[in-house]
């Protein structure tokens, strides 16, 4: 399999282009430099996975890190979409909310293997390989498959029925009058 994968990837991207991987680059012990001297692409993005090899305090190891022209935890890009720049957050983890979502943004991500429930009205997509054919997508194609959903923005600074006034205080804020408890 690996071959086969590593095969669509160098059929499907070009040595200057850009490729961002949203994690697990080898998985389940796989040699990452042995990989990535098999993958044309010279500018590989990586979106760091829970698979990813880090030290127990989450630090990317060093040799790991040479392999690829940026590490990110996550990633904001913006991509022309005709002529329009297109904000994507890129994480290895599907969220429910992100940065400027009501505003269209885009969110790409890996980790589900699939197993999400695509929701029809959210700008985002599952880009891992065994979501979609085992090889990367193009900007695109994520573009289409973008254009096929029926966005309908959710502001959720927006005042809501049996919700407190926003203006009171920070919807995030803790009463520090309160005493939190010990234990």
């Amino acid at each position: 399999m690996d071959d086969e994968l590593l095969r669509r990837i160098n059929d499907r991207v070009a040595p200057e282009d850009w490729l961002y991987h949203l994690g697990d680059f080898s998985f389940r012990g796989g040699d990452p430099a042995a990989y990535r001297a098999r993958i044309q692409c010279r500018n590989i993005v990586l979106i760091l996975g829970n698979h990813d090899p880090q030290t127990l305090k989450g630090t990317v190891r060093p040799e790991f890190v040479t392999l690829f022209r940026e590490v990110h935890s996550l990633l904001r890009v913006k991509v022309p979409i005709a002529r329009t720049p297109q904000l994507i957050i890129l994480c290895h983890y599907a969220m429910k909310v992100w940065d400027r979502a009501h505003y269209g943004t885009w969110h790409l991500y890996g980790h589900s293997h699939g197993s999400l429930p695509d929701d029809p009205a959210a700008r985002s997509w599952d880009v891992g390989v065994d979501a979609n054919e085992y090889a990367p997508l193009s900007v695109d194609e994520v573009a289409a498959i973008m254009a096929k959903k029926s966005f309908k923005p959710v502001d959720l600074h927006r005042e809501r029925p049996g919700r407190p006034d926003a203006s009171s205080a920070s919807k995030d804020a803790i009463d520090s009058s309160e005493p939190l408890p010990s234990g």
